[in-house]
This record gives C-alpha cells, sequence and structure tokens, in this order.
C-alpha cells in the first residue's frame, strides 16, 4: 500500500515538474536581466507565459534595453514578440531544415498583429550564426542568438539574443490600424432641370406706356398744360382736301348751268347788233 501510494506521488511529481514552471523565478536568478523580468510582471505577460505548456523566452540584457520603451500598452507588445509559441534550444535551431523559418510570438495570439508583426523571422547564417528579426516585409535580422539561459525540455527554454526585436509599427499600433472606410453617403439624385418656358404666342403690341417724367424733374414742377376740352382732336383738314371730299354736282344741275349760258351769250350776240 505505501509503495502504491510513493509511486502515484512519485508520478505527479513528475508531472508536475514537467508541466510547470515560473518565468519570474527563472530569471530571477540572473540580474543583467532583471530589466526584463520586471516588464513581464509588469505587463502581467509571466502569467501568460506559466500558463503554457511549451515556450520560448528570448531575453534581452539590461544595457539592451533601452529600446523598449513606451506606454504599458506598447511595452506589452514588444515583450510578447519575444515569447515563441513552440520550444526551441540551441540544438534545435543549429539544425532548421530550411535555414530560415518564420516563428509564432504571444504576440500575434492577441489578434493585435497586423502585417505580420505577431511573426519572427529566425536564420542560420553561412557564418553559422543564428539571427533573429521581424518577419514584416523589409525588416532586417537586427538580433543575434547569444546563449541558452535556462531549459527544460521540452517545456520552455530561455535564450539571450543581443538586441530586443521591435516590429515596424508596433509602437503606434492604434493610431495606425487601418479604420473601416466610412459609408459613403448617396449622392442625391440630381434634380430634374426647369423645363424651359414656352416662349410667349405672338399677340398685339400693347400700346407703349406713357413715357415717365424723367428722373431729374423735380416734384413740385408743373404739369404739362393739357389741350383744352373743346379744341378738336386733329387739326383742321385743308381746303383742297374739303374740296376733294364734296360730293359732285347732280347731272341736272349741270344741265341748267349750260342753257343759262347759252341764253346769256344770245343775249350779248343781239345787244351787240343793236348797237351797230
Amino acid at each position: 500500500m505505501a509503495t502504491s501510494s510513493l509511486i502515484c506521488l512519485s508520478f505527479f511529481l513528475l508531472v508536475s515538474s514537467a508541466t510547470c514552471f515560473n518565468i519570474t523565478r527563472i530569471l530571477d536568478t540572473y540580474p543583467d536581466f532583471s530589466t526584463f523580468n520586471n516588464y513581464l510582471t509588469q505587463t502581467k505577460l509571466c502569467d501568460e507565459i506559466n500558463k503554457r505548456q511549451t515556450i520560448t523566452v528570448l531575453a534581452v540584457a539590461n544595457d539592451a534595453m533601452g529600446g523598449v520603451q513606451g506606454s504599458t500598452d506598447v511595452i506589452k507588445r514588444i515583450m510578447g514578440n519575444h515569447v515563441v509559441l513552440d520550444y526551441y534550444d540551441e540544438a534545435k535551431l543549429s539544425k532548421l531544415s530550411k535555414k530560415s523559418s518564420l516563428l509564432t510570438t504571444l504576440f500575434q495570439s492577441t489578434g493585435d498583429a497586423m502585417n505580420q508583426q505577431g511573426f519572427l523571422n529566425v536564420t542560420q547564417m553561412k557564418s553559422g550564426d543564428v539571427m533573429f528579426g521581424s518577419a514584416v516585409k523589409g525588416a532586417s535580422l537586427n538580433s543575434k542568438l547569444i546563449k541558452k539561459i535556462a531549459a527544460q525540455p521540452y517545456n520552455i527554454s530561455v535564450l539571450q539574443i543581443s538586441a530586443p526585436i521591435i516590429a515596424d509599427g508596433i509602437q503606434n499600433l492604434n493610431a495606425t490600424a487601418a479604420a473601416p472606410p466610412p459609408k459613403k453617403s448617396p449622392s442625391p439624385s440630381p434634380s430634374a432641370s426647369p423645363k424651359k418656358a414656352p416662349s410667349p404666342k405672338n399677340s398685339k403690341a400693347s400700346p407703349p406706356a406713357a413715357d415717365a417724367p424723367a428722373a431729374d424733374t423735380p416734384a413740385d414742377a408743373p404739369a404739362a398744360d393739357a389741350p383744352a376740352a373743346d379744341a378738336p382732336s386733329s387739326p383742321p383738314s385743308p381746303v383742297a382736301d374739303q374740296a376733294a371730299d364734296a360730293p359732285a354736282p347732280s347731272k341736272s344741275s349741270a344741265t341748267h348751268v349750260t342753257l343759262g349760258s347759252a341764253a346769256a351769250i344770245v343775249v350779248v350776240a343781239i345787244s351787240s347788233w343793236v348797237a351797230l
């Protein structure tokens, strides 16, 4: 019975030691990484690391941590990019099948990363050095693997690298995140152009209005004399016109005039003969 209990206890301790670790306690024994360790505590990334079963932490010494600064959120993003969601030690990195690989980080798992900001590029150089850098397009491999700090295969590996890895745009991620384009408001439909007013029909021209008095005419100037009421509306017609308009004499009147003229001639002739 005692033997059976001892075996169960040993198995429990073995399982516990294989799956449990504390990154803060591991780094506490290395004073050169106190700044890195403090940032893990301040951002509470240490709790997320300790929940994982398989993890690799890329630690940076105090004298190289100057580039890690900003608000707590910014520091958390940067530090999250130094936590790889897989186990890598020196031996595994030296045997990369393609000499270059993309590593997924804790920052990538947050869903806030953009344009591969949450991935690391690890490459084994021809010189044999292992270099790290951001997987963002155009980023350089700026951090070199220095040495192993601690390892608990195959759960946690802590490796020292020469410089922090800061992905382009990660510090002002909130400002540069693409906002959804504003909804395009429907443009008002062009109102129908007013119909051309029909040209007025030809009509008799109205009589011209009476001339208005000149603007500079004094208000108290006497009005022009109006024509007398009994004056003819138009000047009298010339005599010729009246004669032309007079009715022609009738035929009987003309006959009387002719007989009268003949009688007078006869009388004058007789008188002249008597006088002789």
